[in-house]
Order: structure tokens, then C-alpha cells, then sequence
């Protein structure tokens, strides 16, 4: 497994070899948009590959403040600008959020919007967990998910993309539908899992991500503009064959004041066109399950 990873988990696949094909109602990209709404641990006792604060020592007080200004302000800013738009999110959620920030629980759900796993916080990764607290890990956010939520989760990405070799078998072998831990296609893909089951890697952005435009210092215009340049690309080749289109946001980068207006106009830019399908991931991967493993 080490050493074949991709050819164990799915087929090589060339995009010019696939054959034509549409989303529901002939549309050529299905639009996905994720905020990221997540928990930093402020003094993390969970240390192991990789220090969740390396600016500083313990408490790093600038780095938990910005993000926590996220969950406080800028992800009220988000809804507001969601609920204009008309858009269904597919949130990538840190599950003790649902415990520890009530009123943005029932701000969610109340919009019917999808919960994502994104672990239990953001601060606690998977990389070099064993099998049996991998899967203890899996089976708490489902826990939590059912209880606030009164629905199962459909769908998982690991914390800071934290995967392990046995992340794909445990997220099907827990009854999730799809991941997002890989970046391999713009399309979803069929993956290759322990006992035969069915897990569907759905595609999610690091380049339509927020959180690498503020790395490096990228101004809001710049990145609107990012996102206006890869929908029009997804749009042109979903003539043929359709496209997923992926935009993760963090509130406390693209909430900002100074930032928000430029994100709106990105969306704006997206929603004038006809054949743009806004869904949720569970959505999608219903859709192309349909289209391409019909006698499921």
C-alpha cells in the first residue's frame, strides 16, 4: 500500500478519454461553496506531527484571536451574504462546534445547509494515528453530528488534511458517502476500499481557497478575480463534459470588511450564467452516481 497508493485507491483516468456529459437540467459546472467553520484549540494538549501554533509559544494569542474573531463576527457576515445569494453551503465543519457555538448550530441547520466533517477540531490531527483512534475519532464526529443534527453525515475531510493510508476504509467503513481528502480530479472519483464498499472522493479546492490567497498576501480583488478565471475555464470545458467547482472560504479571512464586497462580486459574476448548478456535496455525488453507475 505504501508504495502504490493512487493504483490501490482508483484508476488512472485521462479527462480527453470521457465521454460527454451534463449535470441535472443540461448544467455544466455543479458549484459547491465551503465555508470553513472550524475550532482552534487555544492551549492544543494534542501535539504530535506537527504544532497546531508554531509562531509562538503557548498561547499564541494573535493566532486564536483572528480565527476566533471568525466564528464571533465574520461568520455572520457569511450568512447574511449566503442568504442574499441564495446559496445552500456545504459547510467543512469542526464538530465540537456544534457544542461549543450553539446559535451558529442552529444558524446551519436552520438553513439546511450540509455539514462536512472536519474533524473534532482543527488542531487535532490525524497523520500517524492508529487504525483503532482513527476510527474512534470518525465515530465521535458522527456521534455528534447525529445527536445536534438528527441526521447522519454524508460526507468527511480530515483535520488540516491529515489523512493516514487507512483514512479511505475507515470513513466507508462508517457509512460516510464521500471525502475530500484528495485533490486529483474535477470531477468525483470512485475509490478502491477495504471490504468492497462505495466511497466517492469529491473534489475540493486548494487553489480556490482562501486560506492560501491570505498566505500569500493576495488582496480580495486579486482572488475574486482567481475565482472568476476558474469558472470561466470550467465553463468552457463543461460544454463537453461537466465540471465541479469547488470554493472553500474561512470566515475570518474573506469575512472581513474590507474583503466581503470582492467575494459577493465573484459570486455575482458566477450566478449571471446560465447551466451553473449550486448543490451540496451529497447532491453531487448523488447526481453522478446516477450519470455513471446506473445500476446502483
Amino acid at each position: 500500500m505504501q508504495n502504490a497508493f493512487i493504483t490501490d485507491r482508483f484508476d488512472h483516468s485521462a479527462e480527453p478519454d470521457r465521454p460527454p456529459m451534463r449535470w441535472p437540467n443540461g448544467a455544466r459546472v455543479a458549484l459547491w461553496v465551503a465555508p470553513n467553520i472550524e475550532h482552534y484549540e487555544y492551549l492544543p494538549r494534542h501535539v504530535r506531527v506537527r504544532d497546531p501554533w508554531p509562531r509562538t509559544p503557548h498561547p499564541d494569542m494573535l493566532g486564536y484571536g483572528i480565527r476566533d474573531w471568525g466564528n464571533r463576527v465574520g461568520i455572520w457576515r457569511f450568512m447574511e451574504l449566503f442568504d442574499r445569494l441564495r446559496l445552500r453551503c456545504t459547510v467543512s465543519l469542526s464538530m465540537s462546534v456544534l457544542d461549543m457555538y450553539p446559535e451558529i448550530a442552529e444558524a446551519m441547520l436552520g438553513r439546511r445547509w450540509e455539514l462536512l466533517s472536519h474533524g473534532l477540531y482543527n488542531t487535532r490531527y490525524h497523520w500517524s494515528l492508529p487504525e483503532d483512534e482513527e476510527r474512534a475519532a470518525i465515530a465521535e464526529c458522527l456521534e455528534i453530528h447525529r445527536r445536534v443534527a438528527g441526521s447522519e453525515l454524508q460526507g468527511w475531510f480530515s483535520p488540516a488534511a491529515s489523512n493516514t493510508l487507512a483514512t479511505p476504509d475507515l470513513v466507508a467503513e462508517a457509512g460516510l458517502r464521500y471525502l475530500c481528502d484528495l485533490y486529483h480530479d474535477d470531477e468525483p472519483t470512485r475509490l478502491k476500499v477495504r471490504g468492497g464498499g462505495t466511497l466517492w472522493s469529491l473534489p475540493y479546492s486548494m487553489e480556490i481557497n482562501d486560506t492560501n490567497a491570505w498566505r500569500r498576501g493576495q488582496e480580495a480583488t486579486a482572488f475574486a478575480q482567481k475565482i472568476r478565471d476558474e469558472f470561466d475555464t470550467l465553463y468552457a470545458e463543461g460544454e463537453r463534459r461537466c465540471k465541479v467547482m469547488n470554493i472553500a472560504l474561512h470566515p475570518f479571512i474573506m469575512g472581513q470588511p474590507h474583503r466581503i464586497g470582492a467575494l459577493e462580486s465573484a459570486f455575482e459574476y458566477i450566478l449571471s450564467h446560465d447551466g451553473v448548478w449550486c448543490a451540496t456535496g451529497s447532491e453531487i455525488i448523488d447526481a453522478f452516481e446516477r450519470m455513471t453507475c446506473p445500476s446502483t
